[in-house]
């Protein structure tokens, strides 16, 4: 995981963000409660949403605005690249991280197609999961974990893994809720198994 201030913890810590890919499925899933400092303001937000005419699915771990800002940047590395995820996240870690404005948003964001799942961060870090599972966020531990033994330990779907481990992480975090929005993505054919 990149190494991320004292400072910018304190903004990271109100969310939930679990990517998975399984059995040919790609899901991202993220828990919809929103803390201001120590009160639940929003018990429903949707921290995972489609950019790039849908084919593109990212969540945010972090301040709302600079999540938004960070996801119009990606979706316009996206237009630029093609729609190649990698080259995209590539272009946006160096930005982020080079650029005065963007290296003060406080988030991290993943980003997934059919193929890929990447962490991308503000330190220039573009992260592939060895093992297609990665979390952020303050329950981000809970759930990597959870999805990890579910992964290995059952015969469970992706989509069943990724809402067992937010419940898993959900029952831990309180800054992580139940009402859990997911996107999922069916991989390539050959990719399949």
């Amino acid at each position: 995981m990149p190494q991320i201030s004292p400072a910018r913890i304190a903004a990271l810590h109100g969310t939930t963000i679990l990517a998975i890919r399984h059995q040919g499925q790609v899901v991202v899933a993220g828990d919809g409660q929103v803390t201001l400092n120590n009160t639940i303001i929003k018990h429903q937000a949707r921290k995972v949403r489609r950019i790039y005419n849908q084919q593109i699915v990212v969540g945010f771990a972090g301040a709302t605005a600079d999540a938004l800002t960070l996801s119009e940047k990606l979706e316009a590395k996206l237009e630029r690249y093609n729609g190649i995820l990698t080259r995209a996240a590539v272009e946006l870690a160096r930005e982020w991280r080079t650029d005065k404005y963007l290296r003060r948003l406080e988030a991290l964001m993943i980003a997934a197609d059919r193929q890929n799942i990447y962490l991308i961060s503000g330190n220039g870090d573009v992260i592939e999961p060895d093992q297609g599972v990665v979390a952020i966020g303050s329950g981000g531990v809970a759930a990597q974990a959870a999805a990890s033994a579910l992964l290995h330990h059952t015969q469970m779907t992706a989509l069943e893994i990724v809402k067992a481990a937010m419940q898993i992480a959900a029952g831990l975090c309180v800054f992580t809720n139940e009402n859990v929005s997911v996107e999922q993505l069916a991989a390539d054919d050959q990719d399949a198994g």
